[in-house]
């Protein structure tokens, strides 16, 4: 027996050799050629801002990796040509009353959802998020005739009330989450103590919504001051956002400077990637997509 054990424990032993299985070869592949496609889509959309911002301040520029010349009066031009002072304050205006109706419409009925059980909840829920998930075009075109038929065509109320059928909807997507996460104990107590429905929800709801309301409206100003299809079929000369008028001044008859056609572009772009970055400040877009996967199994 001990003549056993010793060549056991003389014998070589062999050194194991663990090959790595080829699933973990597949997917180190699909994630290079992913981030692969991510920087080159990154470095392709970096390289026309960059082209455009260049050009925004070019005198010329004919061949080259640079312009002959630089100076900033394309904005100035840009600013009177395109009487974009009057253009900025309709912008503001379709802005703040889309924001503003959509979370008056979009706060009590997301509490409605996110509080009672009644027949064709879920079939309601698709409803409003219909306007979220089909192309804007498609009833974008139904919906201006509509308007031009009412008169409301042309108008600063008919642009409001085109951009309110996706910001409303958009509105009780997110904030859905965001009441459910409260504990239905705190109105219970608030109406042991006397509050009605009203006073509990202004007194006790609104200010544990606060972020949620707030991040609402923040990517409902963000997607308003960016929708273009359902702005351009009912806007009127006198109620064209930032957006339908850089459209106008790209494509509308005339001759005109390239060069203050971008830094009108590169306006636009400013404005809506600062509010995007304060949007961003205060929602998770990921969180929000999570909720919405959860929110129909419901």
């Amino acid at each position: 027996m001990n003549e056993g054990i010793a060549s056991v424990a003389t014998s070589p032993v062999l050194p194991v050799v663990r090959t790595r299985p080829a699933n973990a070869w597949t997917s180190r592949a699909w994630n290079a050629l992913l981030w692969g496609a991510i920087v080159l889509f990154l470095v392709n959309v970096g390289l026309m801002i960059a082209a455009v911002g260049v050009n925004s301040f070019a005198t010329r520029w004919f061949g080259g990796w640079l312009p002959q010349g630089w100076t900033p009066s394309w904005y100035a031009d840009a600013w009177k040509e395109f009487q974009l002072a009057s253009i900025l304050w309709v912008t503001v205006e379709v802005v703040l009353s889309v924001v503003l109706l959509s979370l008056l419409i979009g706060v009590p009925a997301a509490y409605t959802l996110a509080r009672r059980e009644f027949p064709g909840k879920r079939a309601l829920l698709l409803l409003f998020l219909l306007p979220l998930m089909v192309p804007p075009i498609t009833y974008g075109i139904p919906l201006a005739t509509v308007l031009y038929q009412t008169h409301l065509g042309g108008t600063l109320t008919g642009v409001i009330l085109a951009n309110l059928i996706p910001a409303a909807p958009f509105v009780i997507l997110v904030m859905t989450p965001f009441i459910e996460q409260i504990d239905p104990n705190l109105e219970s107590a608030a109406r042991v103590f006397g509050a009605n429905t009203l006073r509990t929800f202004v007194h006790v709801l609104v200010p544990l919504l606060g972020p949620g309301i707030l991040a609402a409206a923040l990517l409902v100003l963000v997607r308003t001051i960016a929708l273009f299809e359902l702005t351009f079929l009912t806007a009127g000369p006198d109620s064209q956002t930032l957006v339908v008028a850089l459209y106008y001044a790209v494509f509308a008859a005339g001759v005109r400077a390239p060069q203050s056609v971008d830094a009108m572009a590169m306006i636009y772009m400013a404005v809506t990637l600062v509010w995007l970055l304060i949007a961003l400040r205060f929602v998770n877009p990921t969180q929000l997509v999570s909720r919405v996967r959860e929110h129909p199994q419901h």
